[in-house]
Formats: structure tokens, C-alpha cells, sequence
């Protein structure tokens, strides 16, 4: 039985991983990994609130095991903080980390030296080619997932699509250049609803700014009519 790890983005690939990787017999899934901006109490490049993700977290039945990171952060001090969660890891029986990534060559290489000599195997549950992604945005939204775009590098694809819902409208939108899941960091997004929740993750998009070269769009709690009226009387 392979006690895993995943690495948890917030996003449509950490999301459908997990569904994947619940489908498997020899797998039983911990927790998950999930590094933040402990300056802005964010999921870096994402931009997603902590509270969300501790939202989908308990929507999925796992504990969510955070790595804090300073703002700046070197790449020094961000492996310094993942060997911690490693040994860690280590301590509590874990003996693989499942990671979304598709088919990027030199990430893959990365996290295959990360955990090298730690005891601990990485897993690639969605690997495949530039030509499976297509296929995958399909798939995922057929299933009922659903996710909202909160970055978008504007050197890759328009700003207009930040806060845009990851639906069939806007993969025909894409421009031909584009990953259809945002592969090579065209776009992030935060997953809300799909085969791997209890229930969905309510949100409404919020702000729109450009930072730092980046689109984001602030992804906020819905909150209930009786918790509307909880704040109003407040």
C-alpha cells in the first residue's frame, strides 16, 4: 500500500490527482501539501486565500499539512522548509508524494532530486504529453469539475480571462498557443466543485489587479443569506 503525500496547489491538476489517485486500490492519500506566502496568507502564484484551501481541504476528508514561506522567498530557504514537511513525511509513514504535473521535463527532474535519498518516491499520477492535455480539460470538466482562473501571465494569453470559469467557452477561447491546462504557467486556477469534494467550495470573484506582471483575480468565501445578515447586523 503506497501511504501518499499530494502536492496541493489549490488547482484543477492537484484536484482531479487526487481523484485519479483515489481510484487506485494500492494507494491510501494522508494529506495534503500545500506551501503559502506566509506574508500574504496565500497560496503563491495562485493568490488563493488560506481559508479556501482549509475549505477544500475539509471538503475532501484530509488533513492540510502547510509549509509557510517568507516574501521574498530564496530558493535556499523554500527547500530548507520542504525538507522539514520531508522529514516529517518521513516520521509519520508517508512513502510517496503525488504531484499534477503533466509533462514539463525539467519540473519532473526537479522533484525526482528533491526527494532523492529521503526515502520517500514521487508519483506522477496525470503524467503524459503536450498532446494529452486537450484530451484532460475535457475530461476534467465533464466530470464535473469546476474552477475559476486566478492568474494569468499576460505574456502567454490576454488578461481577460483571469476570473474567467475553466469551461468548454473558454478552452474554444484559448489562443493556439496556450496549454489547454495552463502548463507552462499560463494560467493558475482554484478548484470549487468535482469528484474529489463533499461538496462544493462556494466562492464569488472578488477584485481584479495586475501585480508583479500578473493578472489575478481575488477568489472570495460566498457567504449564506443568515451569515449575510450576521455581518450586516454586526
Amino acid at each position: 500500500m503506497k501511504r501518499v503525500l499530494l502536492s496541493w496547489s489549490s488547482g484543477k491538476d492537484s484536484a482531479w490527482t487526487l481523484h485519479i489517485l483515489r481510484q487506485q486500490t494500492d494507494v491510501k492519500v494522508l494529506g495534503l501539501l500545500t506551501t503559502f506566502n506566509e506574508a500574504a496568507d496565500r497560496v503563491a502564484m495562485h493568490a488563493v486565500r488560506r481559508e479556501l484551501v482549509e475549505t477544500q481541504a475539509a471538503s475532501t476528508g484530509l488533513p492540510l499539512w502547510p509549509i509557510l514561506l517568507p516574501w521574498p522567498c530564496s530558493n535556499e530557504v523554500y527547500e530548507a522548509r520542504m525538507r522539514l514537511a520531508i522529514d516529517r513525511a518521513c516520521h509519520e509513514g508517508v512513502t510517496h508524494i503525488a504531484f499534477g504535473d503533466l509533462f514539463l521535463e525539467e519540473i519532473r527532474a526537479y522533484r525526482v532530486r528533491q526527494l532523492a535519498g529521503t526515502g520517500i518516491a514521487p508519483l506522477f499520477p496525470l503524467w503524459g504529453t503536450p498532446a494529452d492535455t486537450a484530451g484532460l480539460a475535457r475530461r476534467m470538466i465533464a466530470s464535473g469539475l469546476r474552477a475559476v482562473l486566478t492568474c494569468v501571465d499576460p505574456k502567454q494569453m490576454d488578461g481577460r480571462f483571469v476570473g474567467r470559469w475553466y469551461d468548454s467557452a473558454l478552452l474554444a477561447e484559448l489562443p493556439s498557443s496556450a496549454d489547454p491546462c495552463g502548463e507552462r504557467g499560463e494560467f493558475h486556477t482554484f478548484c470549487t466543485a468535482g469528484p474529489m469534494f463533499l461538496a462544493p467550495v462556494e466562492v464569488n470573484v472578488g477584485d481584479i489587479v495586475s501585480r508583479d506582471g500578473y493578472w489575478f483575480a481575488d477568489v472570495v468565501p460566498r457567504c449564506s443569506p443568515m451569515q449575510r445578515s450576521a455581518k450586516a447586523s454586526a
